[in-house]
Parts: structure tokens; sequence; C-alpha cells
């Protein structure tokens, strides 16, 4: 029961990041029906504004003798790592998807491929090939609960993510704003006829969505502090998987599919040797999608979905 556990704490620390950054994804679709392809180098590139961030605070305490708490540290930077990276999504959604709106989603997709490669590239550029190691903002603290070990990092991870996803869903929910890019998942088209202008709803959307990679970024950075110019890669297109599995355009069915597959990942490891991880975990979700081909929540008629 012990060994479940623990496992059932790592599943839940990974499928925070999957979850964290398959809102995105989710997200501009609901809007604009493509997949914003850009959207693993965008983490990526958050994870590094976030160590540029905090290895600047670090140095501005020290330089100013003063004693500044961990968790005040770590708030800063997501702060201002959200709303620079938020910044970079809008540029993205600006000089990258707008002029193609109207042109063949293959297309749209292309170029968010080749952005994301620029960011890659740019990233090794800038800083070259060394790899960076993550500040540690929050002294690691280990606790045994009944044989079960995890740190405050890990509880720290889950419950910063699920107060921003809750966040998301208030927003969403609960605010003009919100309202208006609900009213928009239903038609893009229509709505703007309304008074809801696309070029407002649009960039708020990838904003919101780049601002949620960068928090999933240096929780990342956090739990693995080795940073990588191609780390965006891989945790990027599982976390579009998650987004297709939790439905095209649900944010709840993003949010869940994202700690389902967390889940998968981890206890199939458990079970089988871990380099058949991804063909035995793929093979589930294949299996789901075969019974339920527009995910949990996704619906036949794209023009029908929902935030």
């Amino acid at each position: 029961m012990a060994f479940f556990l623990q496992n059932v704490i790592n599943a839940l620390q990974w499928g925070s990041f999957y979850a964290l950054i398959a809102l995105g994804y989710s997200m501009v679709y609901s809007i604009l029906m493509l997949f914003n392809f850009t959207h693993g180098d965008i983490f990526m590139t958050g994870t590094y504004i976030g160590f540029g961030v905090a290895t600047a605070l670090v140095a501005l305490a020290t330089a100013l003798s003063w004693s500044m708490p961990g968790w005040l540290l770590l708030v800063l930077t997501i702060i201002i790592a959200m709303f620079l990276t938020s910044i970079l999504g809008v540029v993205v959604e600006r000089v990258g998807y707008r002029p193609l709106r109207e042109a063949p989603r293959a297309s749209a997709a292309i170029t968010g491929l080749m952005i994301g490669i620029m960011l890659e590239y740019g990233n090794l550029a800038i800083l070259g090939t060394q790899r960076y190691n993550f500040p540690s903002i929050i002294e690691t603290v280990t606790y045994d609960v009944g044989g079960v070990f995890f740190t405050n990092k890990k509880i720290l991870i889950v419950g910063v993510a699920l107060l921003l996803m809750i966040a998301l869903h208030q927003f969403i929910h609960k605010t003009r704003w919100g309202m208006a890019m609900r009213a928009m998942s239903y038609d893009f088209q229509v709505v703007p006829l309304m008074g809801v202008s696309l070029n407002v709803i649009a960039p708020m959307t990838f904003a919101i969505g780049s601002a949620l990679a960068a928090a999933g970024g240096i929780l990342y950075g956090m739990a693995y502090p080795v940073l990588d110019p191609f780390m965006g890669i891989l945790l990027g297109w599982k976390s579009f998987v998650a987004a297709i599995l939790g439905g095209r355009g649900s944010i709840l069915g993003a949010a869940l599919a994202g700690f389902l597959l967390g889940f998968i990942e981890i206890f199939t490891a458990m079970v089988f040797p871990s380099t058949f991880r991804d063909l035995i975990a793929y093979s589930i979700i294949l299996l789901i999608l075969t019974f339920r081909p527009y995910g949990f929540f996704g619906q036949a008629h794209s023009a029908q979905l929902r935030l």
C-alpha cells in the first residue's frame, strides 16, 4: 500500500505538468480551431524565463542583503515569468497565426512548428549548449507518513497546479472576458458580429495559455532542475495527446486527461520495464479513443465545442 501511495503522489506531480500545458492547447483550439504546435516550446521558453527571473531575484536579494523567504521568491518568480511568457504568447499569435487565420489549418500547423524551432535554436544561439540548473528556490523537506515518502516540493507543485486550474475555471465562468471566450468557442465567425473582437480574444487566449505553460515550466524546473532547449518537445507532444484525450476544446477534459496520462505512465512503469512505458501508455490511450473518438468531453461538431 505504501508503494502504491508513493506512486500516486508521483503521478499527481507528473500529471500536473501535462495538465497545465494541455490547457493551452485546448483553449487555443476552442477559440480558433487550430492547434498551437509552438506551445511545447513556449513551455520551454517560460521555464528559461523563470530561471532568469529566479536567478536575478536571488542575486538582487544577496546584493541588497535582503532575507527573502523562499515562498515569496517563488511567488514573484511565477508571477513575473507568467507575465513575460504571456507577452511571448501574444507575439506568437500576432506574428505567426493572425496572418494565417483564413489559411488552411495545415499552413498554421507548419508555422507553429517553425516558430517552435526558432525558439529552440534561438535559445541555443543566446545561451549556448550548456545546461543550466534551476535555482533552488525552496529548501527541500522530506516527509515520511506511514512509509510513504514525499517532499514539500511535490505538495507545492500539485497544489499550485490545482490553484491555477481553479483560477482559470473561475475566470472562464465568472468574468465578462471569460463569457466572451466561451461565446467565441461556439462560433468565432458570428460572435464578432455581436461586438466581441476576435483580435482581442485570440491574443488573450494565447496569453493565458502561455502563462499557464510558464507556471508549469517553473514547477517542472523545481522538480527536475536541469534545463534543456529541447525539453518542450516531448512534454509538448504528450500534453497535446492529453488535450485530444480530454476532448478538443474542453478545459475540464484537458486537465483530467493530463492527470490521467500522468497516472498511466507512472503505474505502467511500476508494473512493466520503463522502456515499454510509452508503448503501453499510448496503447491504452489509443484504446480509449477507439471507444471515445471525440475524447472525454468532446463533441462531434467542432462548432459546438465549449470551454
